[in-house]
């Protein structure tokens, strides 16, 4: 038994973060104190009320401390260790740092663009969006609005003629000169402002420059400036927030379904609802809905963007975590654990769009049981049978071969659980070799005791496909699990396959209405989407690859210059030696190796 008094001890009455560590060595709970001594001695008294806690204590056999300058301090430490480490009896959730943005480019004639990833200077970025679909949308109204270019620069860069988005009125084409340098500036700006939701400066400008326009007899223009004014202000009545005292904010409630949370988050920014998204926390089980939020947003927003007012639906302590965030974006960050008015209404809403992903979820969940019991009644399968493990082949005429492998377990397909192989050495369009290849490279692996061994493979194939995984299972010694051949019905169509057994090559249809065989479907298709988009991204990288990239002496700069002159390979592969050499960085010796290379 594990004796904490000695550890107790010598604990001292300062802020740190404490970690709960087992007998295997690994940190199963990692926290944070004001008091590191009270709070740690409080895991140890007879009177535990959780069975949760009562359970991880239990199993402590080891307890590290590290001592913080603040509870603030504490707090950011405890959320690097915690993503760091992923311990068992935290609630953890997906650490997502990808949002999608809008961006205005620093170039002259900025570029609207959709962005996800490191921030550059000299851009300016609006968001985040909880979606890449509310990105679309908002860059669609824009272009209808204040048709701002979005194409490329090595595309904008060598325009002669307007492109289609000026034809259908999207574009004013400053690429062919069709619009002054100051008014496409003063097109940006009040895109700018109207992503920093100033909608109604931007409607007085353009009520100005209408007047101003119709004074002028320069109708038409005042047209142009009337249909902005009318798309914003139907935008605004749409989608404008009233009662919230600024145009940034999130609003975050938590639901419970049979011991699941779900954390749903608003988006409000530039006083316009974004859309929400919802957060389904692991390890939440016999925890309280204020401990999920708790963590959510110092999960969420540590090291994140954060708006300056956040409404939840929880009571907690939020003094330690607002000064964290102030200081961490360098400004006042308020927390609301008291929503009123209009504040409440949007709380409601996401409470209901939180309480709807669980019963989603809950429902979803039920139908891939009541699958997978048809499935093991169908297949003659044990009840043992969880984890299932399905394999296809995907490629053009040989071209670019990508295996994928696709997981089923615990009741759901576990995508983080996907494997795509490279398949390279063999005749191309051998499906049979790229078979043998994946399935050796996956299954030695697992019969060395590295992954996790399946209870059942489905080869996507007939009896060729199938006859080469039995073959490569009794070579890497795991003959022992079941393979099940896929093979496409007439005309391929669903509901007409048959499934081969491995142990006793017997050849099985199911009902059209079989869950076992909708699961089996939901299995293999999966299998074929993520092998042939796998496919088709290794398809396009190898064709988008430059004939430039293979000649000696020709880097990333040349190479980009050389693209950037001509306006892609086409252009470079036309051009005379002279002009070769005319371009930065290309001599004229380098440039005769260019051209005879090319040609």
């Amino acid at each position: 038994m594990f004796d904490p008094k000695p550890i107790l001890k010598n604990l001292p009455n300062l802020p740190g973060v404490y970690r709960m560590i087992n007998a295997a060595e690994e940190v199963i709970y990692v926290g944070k104190a004001k008091d590191l001594k009270k709070r740690v001695s409080s895991y140890f008294n007879k009177n535990i009320s959780s069975p949760r806690t009562s359970m991880m204590v239990s199993h402590v056999v080891k307890i590290e401390t590290t001592v913080t300058h603040s509870e603030g301090e504490a707090l950011l430490l405890e959320n690097n260790l915690i993503k760091g480490l992923m311990p068992r009896y935290n609630v953890l959730f997906r650490d997502d740092k990808s949002y999608p943005y809008i961006t205005l480019t620093g170039d002259t004639y900025p570029r609207l663009a959709f962005h996800r990833g490191a921030q550059r200077k000299g851009n300016q970025y609006f968001g985040p969006f909880p979606s890449t679909h509310a990105v679309r949308e908002s860059i669609q109204l824009l272009q209808k609005v204040f048709k701002l270019r979005t194409c490329e620069n090595t595309v904008f860069a060598n325009r002669s003629r307007p492109c289609l988005q000026h034809q259908i009125e999207r574009c004013t084409a400053p690429c062919v000169g069709f619009i002054t340098d100051e008014d496409y500036r003063n097109d940006v700006h009040q895109a700018a402002l109207f992503l920093m939701g100033k909608t109604n400066e931007v409607i007085d400008t353009l009520g100005e420059q209408m007047n101003k326009a119709a004074t002028n007899l320069d109708y038409e223009m005042a047209v142009v400036f009337r249909d902005r004014m009318q798309a914003l202000r139907q935008v605004q009545a749409k989608q404008f927030v009233s009662d919230f005292n600024v145009s940034d904010a999130d609003v975050i409630a938590c639901a419970d379904l049979q011991g699941q949370h779900c954390i749903n988050l608003v988006m409000i920014r530039g006083g316009r609802h974004l859309g929400d998204r919802s957060y389904m926390p692991k390890n939440s089980e016999g925890e309280s809905l204020e401990t999920s939020v708790e963590a959510f947003l110092s999960q969420h927003y540590v090291a994140h963007n954060t708006p300056p007012l956040i409404v939840i639906g929880v009571k907690i302590e939020t003094d330690t975590l607002e000064e964290v965030l102030s200081e961490q974006c360098n400004r006042k960050v308020r927390i609301n654990t008291n929503a009123i008015g209009d504040k409440r209404v949007w709380l409601k809403m996401a409470q209901t769009n939180a309480e709807l992903a669980l019963s989603q979820r809950a429902a979803t969940s039920a139908n891939q049981t009541e699958k997978l019991l048809a499935l093991r009644e169908a297949l003659r399968l044990p009840e043992s049978t969880e984890r299932i493990e399905c394999f296809d082949i995907s490629h053009t005429m040989g071209e670019a071969t990508v295996a994928s492998c696709v997981v089923f377990d615990r009741g759901d397909m576990q995508n983080s659980e996907y494997r795509r192989y490279n398949i390279s050495g063999i005749t191309p369009g051998d499906d049979y070799a790229a078979m043998r290849d994946v399935l050796t490279r996956r299954y030695k692996k697992v019969a060395a005791g590295e992954g996790v061994r399946p209870d059942l493979i489905f080869i996507d194939g007939g009896k060729g496909q199938l006859g080469i995984a039995i073959d490569v299972m009794q070579e890497v010694g795991l003959e022992d699990i079941l393979l099940v051949g896929i093979a496409k019905g007439e005309e391929r169509k669903p509901g007409l396959e048959t499934m081969i057994f491995s142990d006793t090559g017997e050849m099985l249809n199911l009902e059209k209405d079989n869950r076992g065989l909708h699961l089996l479907q939901q299995i293999r298709d999966e299998a074929h989407r993520f092998a042939i988009t796998g496919h088709r991204a290794k398809r396009a990288k190898a064709r988008l690859h430059s004939s430039l990239e293979d000649i000696e002496g020709i880097g990333a700069k040349r190479r980009k210059a050389l693209l950037t002159r001509f306006g892609g390979l086409d252009g470079v592969k036309s051009a005379s030696i002279d002009e070769l050499a005319k371009v930065e960085g290309i001599s004229h010796s380098l440039a005769e190796k260019i051209y005879g290379e090319l040609h």
